[in-house]
């Protein structure tokens, strides 16, 4: 991710997918960005984001190597975190997606905290998982039903 990209001023979708990238880097250019497509990368962390935090509203970074969740919460425009097939393996870091306030639509399959709790039953992972960030409306592809409304809907 070179400094050419300052070049693209108006920019509103970026696909820089299966490019041997190493880490997110001048975006500062980018005023307009919207979605930004960094799957099939060599990505471990979310460093250098906040450059687009205040126009970003999808983020497809599956098949990375990002363990760690450190900085996302500057994304308060995100609406949809398609991260599936990363390293991320325990809740401290998953808990970080709740501090993203349009966080709506997440893909976290193949991430080992997840196929943790999916091998157990996959209604698992999705109760444990939305019970942490409970403004998601879909996971993994799956609408997500809250319980709760449905009671309420009943009376």
């Amino acid at each position: 991710m070179d400094e050419s990209l300052s070049t693209l001023v108006n920019c509103e979708k970026l696909s820089l997918s299966t490019n041997c990238i190493e880490r997110i880097a001048n975006l500062n250019s980018l005023k307009n960005l919207r979605i930004l497509s960094l799957g099939r990368n060599n990505i471990k962390n979310l460093n250098g984001l906040e450059a687009v935090a205040d126009t970003l509203e999808e983020l497809w970074i599956s098949y990375n190597f990002i363990e760690k969740l450190r900085g996302i919460r500057v994304m308060k425009k995100l609406k949809v975190l398609y991260m599936s097939n990363n390293l991320v393996k325990d809740w401290a870091e998953f808990v970080r997606l709740a501090e993203l306030p349009l966080l709506e639509d997440l893909v976290f399959v193949g991430n080992p905290l997840q196929e943790k709790y999916a091998s157990d039953q996959k209604n698992n992972w999705i109760e444990e998982a939305t019970k942490r960030v409970p403004k998601l409306k879909k996971l993994d592809g799956t609408l997500v039903i809250k319980q709760e409304e449905d009671e309420e809907g009943a009376n």
